[in-house]
């Protein structure tokens, strides 16, 4: 799957609030759905999107299923966004050598 792809599921703010509580690690359904605003099957289907989409593996333990982050996948989002920061980056050191150089003339 590819960032873009991960992108878009990572839009949505249910979506988002799951990742933040899986930050900590693998947790069951009951758990992650537990003081959200959408019902548990509602929640169910925001997983099965994430797992399809690779941000998210999931584990039966007996009748429970528990879900975690899959990290290879939002480590292709990160250099994705990091990308952009080394544009900046070197962007801004171009500009601060030309703003030094011409200051010194």
């Amino acid at each position: 799957m590819s960032y873009q792809a991960t992108l878009e599921v990572l839009g949505d703010p249910t979506r988002q609030a799951l990742v933040e509580r899986l930050r900590a690690g693998p947790l069951p359904v009951g758990k992650l759905a537990a003081g959200l605003p959408v019902s548990r099957p509602a929640v169910s289907k925001h997983l099965r999107l994430m797992k399809d989409a690779g941000v998210v593996r999931m584990t039966e333990e007996g009748t429970r299923n528990f879900y975690e982050l899959d990290l290879k996948t939002l480590d292709e989002v990160r250099r994705y966004l990091e990308s952009f920061w080394d544009r900046s980056l070197k962007r801004f050191k171009e500009a601060a050598e030309a703003s030094y150089g011409a200051g010194n003339k």
